[in-house]
């Protein structure tokens, strides 16, 4: 087999790979921001996630891994829309931004 052919199988099982890698994340990712959502009573809008960044990033043990950030909307009151994020460092949740949430004066603690 040349060298051409090859290497067009190699990159081309590469892209298969990412792809695939990408589509396992993403589903870890919704899995999670869907969990945060539901944990503080709010709506998951459009009930995706989509990709914002990908680079490569080192986890604690120094290994080199893919980090992707995703955004998504929710709704804390049904009537608007607020823009989230999340960060996974392989298929791992780092961290998730759900941002700043207006409080009800029901749900502050009374001294």
């Amino acid at each position: 087999m040349p060298w051409a052919e090859l290497s067009a199988l190699i990159l081309l099982g590469g892209v298969a790979w990412l792809w695939i890698d990408t589509l396992r994340a993403r589903e870890a990712c919704l899995y999670e921001v869907r969990n945060a959502c539901a944990l503080r009573s709010l709506q998951l809008l459009d009930d995706t996630v989509a990709v914002g960044r990908m680079r490569f990033a080192r986890d604690d043990a120094g290994r080199l891994q893919l980090q992707r950030d995703y955004v998504f909307e929710f709704s804390d009151t049904g009537n608007n829309r607020r823009r989230g994020g999340a960060r996974l460092l392989g298929r791992e949740l780092i961290a998730i931004d759900l941002g700043p949430r207006l409080v009800s004066v029901s749900e502050l603690p009374i001294d």
